[in-house]
């Protein structure tokens, strides 16, 4: 958690959303209502054809209208439970900037545009169809503020209904076993913008571009730090064959990294900055 009075780098989420209405205002509300204070989400809607843009201008107007109340006190002698009321979003400390693309690019370019606009110190991006537990960003931002470059914790693996199916427990880094084993961190992460400017944005070009980025940041001696608790709800779409999950890119992309495996292993024989032997 950040201390109190501590200063409080702003946050930037990028949500790249493409036909996923059903599932982006739970995104969403698990982002608004994260207990760290300074938050820019940038949403890009990548051409989406199904109701995702009536989903954002409903979710847009509910930050500015949507009001709820608790009971607060008995009034006894007139017999009135008095409830006070305030409005259901946060009104402070959090911004949305909504992107859309006039046709469907794909991911890498969305996440490329979303950060692109990114304005924060730290930084991730969030599955549309996934929500984070209300301390993921707090948690995440204190070890970066604590020198880390780049951290990432454990899953809850979840249905389309929102049932925990296991949970996903990742190995304390050591570029070996996150990369050179298999990829193994990144879905639950933040980390420092400035890793962009090092090393670039997303490869377009790949399915496989978050584990071909994070890599390259590994590769480049970035510091990762594994938090051993399950701080986000990822979506697992076992049955929709559409999409990444449909069976010709779900190859390709096991294809891809399966390369860049191969890539990490000859990274450590090589003994550069990233390999096993320089992070342990």
């Amino acid at each position: 958690m950040t201390r109190p009075n501590a200063p409080c780098p702003k946050v930037s989420l990028v949500v790249p959303v493409y036909n996923q209405a059903q599932y982006l205002p739970i995104c969403l509300d698990s982002i608004w209502f994260q207990d760290y204070p300074e938050l820019e989400i940038i949403l890009v809607d990548d051409g989406s054809t199904d109701h995702t843009a009536q989903a954002i201008a409903a979710f847009e107007r509910t930050l500015k209208e949507d009001v709820v109340s608790y009971a607060a006190h008995f009034d006894a002698e007139n017999n009135l439970i008095e409830r006070v009321a305030h409005p259901r979003f946060p009104q402070s400390g959090r911004s949305l900037r909504v992107i859309r693309h006039e046709r469907n690019k794909g991911l890498a370019p969305a996440l490329n545009t979303g950060f692109g606009a990114a304005t924060g110190e730290f930084c991730t991006y969030v599955p549309a169809d996934d929500a984070l537990l209300p301390s993921m960003v707090s948690e995440m931002a204190a070890v970066l503020q604590a020198g880390a470059d780049f951290v990432y914790a454990d899953m809850a693996i979840v249905d389309d209904a929102g049932r925990w199916v296991r949970r996903f427990a990742l190995p304390d880094y050591s570029f070996e076993r996150c990369f050179g084993d298999w990829y193994l961190c990144g879905v639950a992460k933040l980390y420092r913008t400035a890793l962009h400017g090092r090393f670039g944005l997303y490869d377009e070009a790949l399915l496989a571009h978050d584990h071909e980025l994070f890599q390259r940041f590994a590769e480049g001696g970035a510091r990762f730090v594994h938090i051993p608790r399950v701080l986000m709800n990822v979506r697992d779409h076992a049955r929709r064959e559409v999409d990444i999950h449909a069976p010709t890119s779900w190859n390709r992309l096991l294809e891809e990294s399966k390369a860049l495996v191969r890539r990490a292993r000859a990274h450590m024989a090589g003994a550069g900055p990233g390999s096993s032997a320089a992070q342990r």
